[in-house]
């Protein structure tokens, strides 16, 4: 039966297993290789430390304004359900159609991907067995998904804790690594401060912070959503950000800045180089990439299932998607979906350009998920709000600038590229249309 909200899956979901999702799908591979991407393009250290600062207080912003929305509609598929209530069907299932073709699927493969990458540091591994471990490592945390949320969450909580313990600990051991210093933040500021080449980096940057507002798509499952949903969506916004902004300083104390753009596998430059570590720099950041990328796809595949679930649900895809497992309560169609297509994107081809490529394919919905504040607002002032978002107007205005700005300088600065992402997205409109004709249901 269906609770107060709608929702049929046992909300099994607690506060520490919630702030766990949103760690462990945040923090994955791009805090091991973006930093010197970052650097490459930025010149100076401050503008460094700004892009991090700045792409902390974006996700932080955008996590805020959604815990108003994940409070007051506490539903599975988090941004779905909230652009559905906001601006209707059709935005709805844009986004929707944006994860399954793209989005989700693509990020599954490149996190698999680089998984299996690493496991090749210590089984070779050919290019080919690559891609079947990957896809094999896709559909094993398919099962885990599947046998129910409740085992998933343990696991994702275990392997979350024990990944950011892994990467504060790096941070901080790196301020003993030999050829350390201060003076590699001197000069702070070497010239003007370029925005546009801040808003180029912020898009690597941002890849690393995606993920802040995932812990919404599991909304139907977790328990005490009201105060529990809020609370995981801003202190995990707020701890992955302290910890990308330890790190980065802990790289640049270790690296000078052309060093560490020229350092691919900067993690394992940085380990190499403390003492405590001799000998076991690359074989320990390889462990501890493995690691992140094994509790980032958990999680990934976890709330991905819950958008197509919610779909289903509504009514915007077929209502079997929407099937809950009367033995796991888990919502297996759903997942086999997920699993299915992950593992099928990277049986194909390398999938980790490919989700750097399509990342600007969500940010649209970041942002309208964000105006939907300010429309349910208006239009619905007598919606329960257990949780108001704090510094209303200002702190989501600030997101939506910062979107708007992040987007059009990629229209700007890589037009092809940004220009494909949109069009398939607009493919999703005469899909709706077709879907809406099979339907004998009036186009909305």
């Amino acid at each position: 039966m269906a609770d107060a909200w709608g929702e049929r899956m046992p909300r099994s979901v607690g506060l520490l297993n919630a702030v766990a999702v949103s760690i462990g799908i945040t923090i994955g591979s791009g805090i091991f290789r973006v930093p010197a991407t970052v650097a490459a393009l930025l010149h100076d250290p401050g503008s460094v430390i700004l892009c991090w600062v700045l792409g902390g207080v974006m996700a932080l912003c955008g996590a805020l304004t959604f815990a108003e929305l994940a409070a007051a509609l506490p539903r599975s598929g988090g941004m779905f359900a909230y652009i559905l209530e906001g601006f209707g069907p059709v935005p709805a299932f844009l986004f929707g159609w944006a994860e399954l073709t793209v989005v989700r699927a693509a990020a599954l493969g490149a996190i698999a991907t680089i998984f299996a990458e690493y496991l090749g540091y210590f089984i070779p591994l050919s290019a080919p067995e690559v891609r079947e471990v990957a896809a094999l490592t896709i559909v094993l945390v398919g099962v885990l998904n599947y046998v129910g949320v409740r085992r998933a969450a343990a696991v994702l909580s275990v392997t979350t804790y024990a990944k950011y313990a892994a990467v504060v600990g790096l941070g901080l051991l790196a301020c003993t690594a030999s050829g350390a210093s201060a003076a590699h933040f001197t000069p702070l500021w070497s010239g003007t401060v370029s925005l546009s080449l801040i808003g180029t980096a912020l898009i690597p940057v941002m890849w690393t912070y995606d993920g802040w507002a995932d812990v919404a798509l599991i909304g139907g499952e977790v328990r005490n959503p009201q105060q529990t949903l809020p609370r995981a969506l801003i202190v995990g916004s707020a701890s992955v950000a302290l910890v990308y902004l330890l790190v980065n300083l802990a790289f640049i104390y270790v690296l000078p800045l052309p060093e560490m753009a020229g350092s691919k596998l900067i993690a394992t430059t940085v380990a190499t180089r403390v003492p405590l570590l001799a000998g076991l720099g690359a074989g320990l950041i390889a462990g501890l990439v493995m690691l992140a990328t094994f509790s980032g796809l958990n999680a990934s595949l976890m709330v991905g299932a819950r958008i197509f679930f919610a779909m289903g649900d509504r009514g915007l895809l077929f209502r079997a998607v929407a099937r809950v497992s009367p033995r796991f309560d888990s919502p297996s169609v759903a997942i086999w979906i997920c699993t299915a297509l992950g593992a099928v994107y990277v049986l194909q081809n390398d999938f980790a350009q490919l989700a750097d490529k399509f990342i600007l394919g969500i940010w649209p919905f970041y942002a309208l998920t964000v105006a939907a504040v300010f429309v349910l607002r208006r239009r619905q002032p007598q919606l329960p709000r257990p949780y108001r978002v704090w510094g209303y107007p200002l702190v989501p205005a600030v997101f939506l600038l910062a979107s708007a700005g992040m987007v059009v300088n990629a229209l700007v600065t890589d037009p092809v590229n940004t220009g494909v992402t949109l069009l398939i997205i607009a493919v999703g409109l005469p899909v709706y249309w077709l879907r809406g004709r099979m339907a004998g249901l009036r186009l909305r």
